[in-house]
C-alpha cells in the first residue's frame, strides 16, 4: 500500500474516532444536565466543566449502591404526623420547630437508604434522585446553621421549614428513584 494512502486511512480514521468521542461526551453531558437539572449548573460553578461531570457521574454509581427502598403505608403516615407536628410547633417555637424539621428529613433519608454522614455529603447522594429540590435543601440548612448562632429571623426560620418540606415531600413519595420527570418537581428555593 502507499504511503501517502496509509497517511489518508490514519487521518481519516483519527478523524472518525474524534467525532465519535465527541458526540459520546455531548450525550454524557445531555445525560448528566437532564438527570441532575439545576445542581449540574452548581456542580459546575463550583468544580468547573470538566470536572463536575465526573463528580456527578460518581455520585451517580455511588447512589446506585444504595438499598434506596419504599416506605411502607405505616412508615410513610409516621413521618406525615411528625411533620405536621413540626408545622404545629413552629407558632409557638419556631426555633424548636426548625430544628426537628432538619432532624425529620435526616430521619426519612435515613429510612428511606441514604446512609447519614456529613451534611456535604448527604446533599450530594440526595442530589442524584431529587436533584430538583436539594438546593433547597441547602438552604433550608445553611439557615439552620444562622440559627443555631442566633442570626436567623422568624422569616427565615419560616423559609427553613419551607425548603425542609420541599425535600420532605419528595422523599415521601413511594416511586421508582431518579424517574422524577424534568419540570415536574417544585422547587421552592
Amino acid at each position: 500500500m502507499d504511503p501517502k494512502t496509509v497517511v489518508i486511512v490514519v487521518a481519516v480514521v483519527l478523524v472518525v474516532l474524534a467525532i465519535v468521542w465527541v458526540a459520546m461526551r455531548k450525550r454524557r453531558t445531555a445525560a448528566l444536565q437532564s438527570r441532575f437539572g439545576p445542581e449540574y449548573e452548581r456542580t459546575v460553578r463550583e468544580q468547573g466543566a470538566a470536572r463536575a461531570e465526573s463528580v456527578l457521574w460518581e455520585r451517580q454509581k455511588r447512589v446506585e449502591k444504595f438499598p434506596i427502598r419504599e416506605l411502607a403505608v405505616d412508615e410513610r403516615e409516621r413521618f406525615v404526623t411528625e411533620w405536621r407536628d413540626v408545622q404545629a410547633r413552629f407558632v409557638d417555637d419556631p426555633k424548636g420547630a426548625v430544628n426537628e424539621a432538619d432532624g425529620l428529613v435526616a430521619r426519612l433519608m435515613q429510612a428511606r437508604g441514604y446512609p447519614m454522614s456529613d451534611f456535604e455529603q448527604r446533599a450530594a447522594d440526595i442530589s442524584v434522585d431529587h436533584p430538583r429540590v436539594v438546593a433547597n435543601y441547602r438552604a433550608g440548612h445553611e439557615i439552620t446553621l444562622r440559627h443555631r448562632k442566633g442570626e436567623a429571623t422568624t422569616e427565615d426560620l419560616r423559609s427553613a421549614v419551607i425548603y425542609y418540606r420541599s425535600l420532605f415531600d419528595e422523599l415521601l413519595q413511594n416511586k421508582p428513584v431518579g424517574t422524577t420527570p424534568v419540570g415536574t418537581t417544585k422547587e421552592v428555593a
